[in-house]
């Protein structure tokens, strides 16, 4: 090969073009991002610089002298809006076309969205400069926070908001938070650590909509009160600028309104696929690939969010750290050598705990706490360590706390289990 093209500028992006440099490919390497930033490490959006911990400079996931050295052809704030596979094409949104004889697929998932949170102070967190509005949005405290969805994103940021002094809320239309991954004992467990920061939870009712009540200016400046229509007529406004409806409460399905200055949605991220729309390339929920993260054509690998590998598609941060050094083995050998191996693992840092998680739950596991305790239902002082077991072996490992015990129990699980990644978490 004498082009690879990487599509996506993305934490796995960067990582498979690392890989393409360790593993000897030094032909011309192009990196398309559809935004204007360098690459950075998406998880301290929600944590540390959603709070002002960090800044943007502690985020980025290269720096001067690691581009040097990748030597690569970078082509930001520019989005790929097609792939002509067998012409060996990469099509951009800006008119240009890349050449190219070998493609990684890295362009991650988008945020989903809901009906009508183009309300002013309705955010989603996934972006850089989703982080950026909603941190700015947040000085203007203290504010009333609904934050919908208790998954990982949903619980980062509403413990983040807590931290920062709001009035937080986190509405979750499962009967509890994080029950696909943990199972519902440990998540109730869990579940206790919103309830230990101040915050409220409310589960097993679903969001039917949005209520908005004012009007704000472009530039953010409120202009006029608005209930069911416009209170005040045209003269309110400035001329030329159109109003903006501003959010004031959440509509649960249960008929109740909670009152919100603030709306952070947490509902899970849809995989970014539209570009490749047309293409030969087999697409459900997200870019179908096989063990070895390699598409139907051999010249043409996906990593990360964005790949469904073997048939299941991992959105958390190891899977895009590991997937591309076998995506690049493959890529460069022009067929499958090797195949994802990795346990599936996952941490979580909520209202000062760290979660953390490793192997493959099934329905039929029992939970045992081989080290520390619950108490009243919640981690106890110290938390504890929990083992999933089946059939007489272990199958998965729970921690809150316990890192050290947990790594531990985590080598041992990874040497036990199966050689494939075979479960999304």
């Amino acid at each position: 090969m004498r082009t690879v093209t990487v599509v996506g500028a993305s934490l796995s992006g960067v990582y498979a073009a690392r890989e393409l440099r360790t593993q000897g490919f030094d032909g011309r390497l192009v990196i398309v991002g559809d935004e204007p930033h360098r690459p950075y490490d998406r998880p301290p959006l929600s944590k540390d610089f959603l709070t002002g911990r960090a800044d943007e400079d502690q985020l980025a996931l290269t720096d001067a002298e690691e581009t040097a050295e990748l030597d690569a052809e970078w082509l930001l704030g520019v989005r790929a809006r097609g792939l002509d596979a067998r012409g060996r094409t990469v099509l951009l949104d800006n008119g240009r076309t890349v050449s190219t004889d070998g493609v990684v697929i890295a362009t991650g998932a988008a945020a989903r969205r809901l009906p009508g949170d183009d309300l002013a102070g309705v955010h989603t967190l996934r972006t850089l400069d989703d982080a950026r509005a909603l941190r700015e949005e947040l000085t203007r405290g203290p504010l009333r926070v609904v934050v919908i969805g208790g998954g990982f994103i949903g619980a980062e940021t509403a413990s983040s908001c807590a931290a920062l002094g709001h009035d937080v809320t986190v509405v979750e239309a499962a009967p509890l938070p994080l029950v696909p991954h943990l199972g519902p004992d440990m998540a109730a467990v869990c579940a206790a650590l919103h309830r230990r920061g101040g915050v409220s939870l409310v589960t097993g009712i679903g969001v039917a909509g949005l209520r908005g009540s004012g009007t704000v200016r472009s530039d953010g400046v409120r202009a006029a009160a608005w209930r069911d229509g416009p209170a005040a007529g045209p003269s309110s406004v400035a001329e030329g600028v159109a109003p903006r409806r501003t959010v004031t409460g959440v509509r649960l399905t249960d008929g109740r309104t909670l009152p919100a200055d603030v709306v952070i949605v947490g509902i899970g991220a849809t995989p970014n696929t539209g570009w490749l729309a047309g293409s030969t390339l087999a697409l459900h929920d997200g870019v179908l690939c096989d063990d070895g993260c390699v598409t139907g054509l051999a010249q043409v690998v996906a990593v990360g969010d964005v790949a469904r590998v073997g048939g299941a598609r991992a959105e958390h941060w190891t899977s895009a750290t590991e997937q591309p050094r076998v995506a690049v083995r493959n890529l460069l050998a022009g067929r499958t050598v090797d195949t994802v191996r990795s346990l599936p693992y996952f941490w979580s840092d909520q209202y000062g705990a760290r979660i953390q998680f490793a192997g493959r739950r099934h329905e039929a596991d029992t939970v045992r706490i081989a080290e520390g305790a619950i108490e009243d239902g919640a981690p106890a002082e110290g938390g504890f360590l929990a083992l999933y077991e089946r059939d007489g072996r272990t199958t998965a490992v729970l921690s809150v706390d316990r890192p050290r015990p947990f790594m531990r129990a985590r080598r041992e699980l990874a040497r036990s289990a199966g050689p494939v990644e075979s479960a999304a978490l």
